[in-house]
Parts: structure tokens; C-alpha cells; sequence
């Protein structure tokens, strides 16, 4: 299928490594020119050399902490200046810490806050009046399922993501007269380069051993196992596409078909 995405212009936030950097990928790999972004320019730079051998596309790297309001507008700004256009936009950047409410501190709710939340609201403030004076673009926000189904474990990315949520939804009423759609994807656990360290906190904090506490997320799921990067990747390529455009206003989950929050299979 022809996903009509060659010769586009798409931002990916967090596009150095995990979900982020497979979807740059698969973009690039449909035709798209790409900008990425990341806090670490080392581990930014060398993504962004994998990528743009893997395909002969131009990608553009901006090292960026989107907790701070001049290096969001910085990013969208120069990847503007860049290209001539924005015309997709991926907020996919960050990720908030899990734990219960008994051992979170203040940091931590502030830390989710103002990285997986505030960190989309910056660049959405600064890339929609671009979509707009340029006749329309594509928003796809990659929040987390836990913002739907709760978790106690999982308290924090769960109130990000569930205004993260509800910022999508609200955004795609007010903007799509200006052709600008915009949709959220959610994923369940994903198999990434953090998937190691989160098992460990969750044995920590549940006093669970190591081997249990992997098979948490696994056995949470109809299909047996976490996603893949690429799996994630691909839905996104084609949600970004010009095919997908009419998608708007809504959330697509992709954690095969989770039900029950994960952090209750501990209780059985």
C-alpha cells in the first residue's frame, strides 16, 4: 500500500531511541524527510545517522529538553526553518515514573508533569499555528493506554496520559476547520531500550523476584506478550499518512487488547 507520505515533512519528539526513533524510521522508509529531537545530542546524533543511512532521507536533529518552553519552540522553529513546512506533527517524547502513591514524591508528579504532558502542550502551541498558515497538517500523539485503563502502579503516567487525552480530543474539535486532524495512539507495554529498568522498579516496589515481575505485562494480555517497537511504528505511519487524515478526534489502542491493569495481576 501506497501510504502517500513520500516527500513529507514530519517532527518526531523523542526520536532517539525506543518508539520514537522506530517511527522515524518507518517514515523515513515511506518517503518522509524527518526532524527528531531528544535532550542527549550524542545518543540524538547517532540515531539520526542510523536513520538517514537506512533510507537516504534527510534527517535534521535538534537536541532538546521539552520542559523548557524555548527549547520547544526552538525545535518546531527550526525544523520549520528547515523544511518550509511542518506537515506532521509526532509528540511522542517522554515518559512519567511509575510507583505507588506511598513512595512518589512531589519530583516525581512534576518530573510526569512536565515532560509527558506540558512537554506535548509546548510544541502543539507552537506547530498548529504553522499547520494553520499553511492550509492544514497532521497531529498523532503517542500517549499510553494506562490513561484509560488504571493502574495504581502506574498513577502517574496515568493522569499525563489522561490529560494528554483529553488535550488531543479537545484540540481536534477547535483546529479541524482549518484542516488540521489529529488523533492519539496508546500503547500498552512496548519492548524498549527502558522495558529492563521498568521491571526492575516494579519487582522493587511490589516485592516481587525479578522473573515474576517480567511476566507482569505478559500476562496481562490476551496475545501473551508486550508489543513491539515496529508494531507501534507501523500504526503510526499509516495514521500520519494522508490516508489516514479523516481519523480525527480519537484514540487507537495498541496493547493486544490488555484488559486488566497490569499491576493488578499481582493480586491475582
Amino acid at each position: 500500500m501506497d501510504l502517500q507520505l513520500k516527500g513529507k515533512f514530519v517532527c518526531v519528539t523523542g526520536g532517539s531511541e525506543g518508539i520514537g526513533k522506530g517511527i522515524a524510521l518507518a517514515l523515513v522508509r515511506e518517503g518522509c524527510d524527518v526532524a527528531i529531537c531528544a535532550r542527549r545530542k550524542d545518543v540524538l546524533d547517532k540515531a539520526a545517522d542510523e536513520i538517514q543511512r537506512a533510507s537516504g532521507r534527510k534527517v535534521f536533529a535538534v537536541a532538546a529538553d521539552l520542559t523548557k518552553e524555548a527549547e520547544a519552540k526552538n525545535f518546531v522553529e527550526s525544523a520549520h526553518r528547515q523544511f518550509g513546512r511542518i506537515d506532521v506533527f509526532v509528540n511522542n517524547a517522554g515518559s512519567a515514573p511509575g510507583g505507588v502513591i506511598e513512595t512518589l514524591t512531589e519530583e516525581d508528579w512534576q518530573k510526569g508533569l512536565q515532560l509527558k504532558f506540558m512537554g506535548y502542550v509546548r510544541c502543539l502551541k507552537h506547530v498548529l499555528p504553522i499547520m494553520k498558515r499553511q492550509g492544514g497538517g497532521r497531529v498523532v500523539n503517542l500517549i499510553g493506554n494506562d490513561g484509560v485503563k488504571e493502574s495504581y502502579w502506574e498513577i502517574v503516567p496515568g493522569a499525563c496520559n489522561a490529560a494528554g487525552q483529553n488535550l488531543t480530543m479537545a484540540l481536534a474539535a477547535q483546529y479541524g476547520k482549518y484542516g488540521i486532524s489529529m488523533c492519539a495512539v496508546n500503547p500498552g507495554p512496548v519492548r524498549t531500550e527502558r522495558w529492563a529498568g521498568l521491571v526492575k522498579a516494579m519487582s522493587r516496589d511490589m516485592k516481587l523476584p525479578l522473573e515474576e515481575a517480567d511476566q507482569l505485562a505478559p500476562r496481562s494480555i490476551p496475545l501473551g506478550r508486550i508489543a513491539e517497537v515496529d508494531e507501534c511504528a507501523n500504526l503510526v505511519a499509516y495514521l500520519a499518512s494522508p490516508l489516514a487524515h479523516f481519523v480525527n478526534g480519537t484514540m487507537i489502542e495498541i496493547d493486544g487488547g490488555q484488559q486488566k491493569p497490569l499491576m493488578d495481576q499481582a493480586r491475582g
